[in-house]
């Protein structure tokens, strides 16, 4: 008779899932890890309780004057009396639905990039960097089809941060990669300006250029010729952002394989058809996290235009410090500033995070 041979129970298995595993196996996993956690733990208590407190529970959010800010907390009616010269500087009030349209139409635009399953993208993106910003400019500048003019002095707060950024944005990546190409051209006469044009312009901060552009640019000009002031901080912004952009670009072609190039000639690509289908898409794909780097950078330099008396969204925050019926409310002022950037660059660098995810092929 056939016996059969039955195998003891065993223990069933480790549960390597849900918060307390994760917080065994990486927060209290040595004796050192139990003591950083412990550490980090009791001033994340320490801050956080209080913070939550003085930003949202015992804050006051509206009144029109500073007796309405009798709690112990933040006093968010200070921003809400200055909201408009935040958003818009000091546009005319009757005028401001100009750029409440900018930011409507900019949003828009964003979001259908951003989406992925957006028909007819390549075209929208066309648009983007090409009519809108004409459109936009003389939608805000005015003077004609019958919109009253509104000099550059007058805009100001976060319409002059998201102008000088995106410009520069714009305008650096593509510059920045003729400079890259440039400087690895075989060709010395294009090889040598790209070089000395990047070290120049890395050799410098950006106060300087602002400087530079605000008051000795017109020095070179013929008399008579005068440059709106936003324009000539625009022109600096892009020219120090292009050299900072070219070395990124410069890194990822130099990251592209040996045999990416020899294959490209072997099809007989000329030497753009091989820079446009083969190289720089590649080379673009690597310089992601390095390019969203740079344009997070410049977004926030854009603050140093108040040097040159132009009030973007910090400027206009200190401004707003000095009124003596409001003082004492300087903190509100930064951290709705620094929210405000935080927004901002945040969005970029999840966005590219996406991006590097999306465009990642393995190799």
């Amino acid at each position: 008779m056939k016996k059969y041979h039955f195998k003891e129970d065993e223990a069933p298995p480790i549960d390597n899932h849900g918060v307390f595993y994760w917080a065994k196996e990486n927060l209290f996993n040595s004796p050192l890890n139990v003591v950083l956690t412990i550490v980090v733990l009791t001033a994340l208590f320490a801050v956080i309780p209080p913070a939550v407190s003085w930003v949202i529970v015992n804050a006051d959010w509206v009144g029109q004057s500073p007796e309405a800010c009798s709690s112990s907390g933040a006093c968010w009616a200070f921003i809400g009396v200055r909201w408009d010269q935040f958003m818009y500087g000091f546009y005319p009030t009757e005028e401001l639905w100009r750029p409440q349209l900018f930011y409507g139409t900019l949003a828009i635009l964003v979001a259908l990039l951003i989406y992925d399953k957006t028909p007819y993208k390549r075209w929208i993106g066309a648009f983007a960097i090409s009519a809108y910003p004409i459109s936009i400019a003389t939608l805000l500048y005015g003077g004609v089809f019958g919109l009253e003019k509104v000099e550059t002095h007058m805009w100001g707060g976060l319409l002059i941060t998201l102008i000088i950024a995106l410009v520069g944005i714009i305008a650096s990546l593509p510059i920045g990669t003729l400079l890259a190409l440039g400087r690895r051209s075989t060709m010395p006469v294009i090889r040598s300006f790209s070089t000395i044009y990047i070290e120049i312009w890395r050799g410098v901060p950006l106060i300087t250029v602002l400087f530079m552009a605000s008051v000795m640019l017109p020095l070179f000009l013929a008399e008579g010729t005068n440059i709106d002031k936003l324009v000539r901080a625009l022109i600096g912004v892009v020219m120090f952002a292009s050299a900072y952009m070219a070395e990124v670009v410069r890194g990822g072609l130099q990251a592209i394989p040996k045999g990416q190039y020899e294959a490209a000639d072997a099809l007989g690509l000329t030497y753009w058809k091989k820079t446009i289908l083969v190289i720089l898409p590649q080379a673009l794909k690597i310089s992601i996290p390095s390019i969203v780097n740079t344009f997070i950078s410049l977004f926030k330099d854009t603050s140093l235009v108040l040097i040159i008396g132009m009030f973007d969204v910090l400027g206009i925050g200190q401004t707003a410090n000095t009124d003596p019926e409001w003082l004492g409310f300087a903190t509100e002022s930064y951290v709705f500033v620094a929210f405000v950037f935080w927004i901002f660059c945040s969005g970029m660098s999840r966005y590219s995070i996406w991006l590097e995810k999306r465009l990642h092929t393995g190799l």
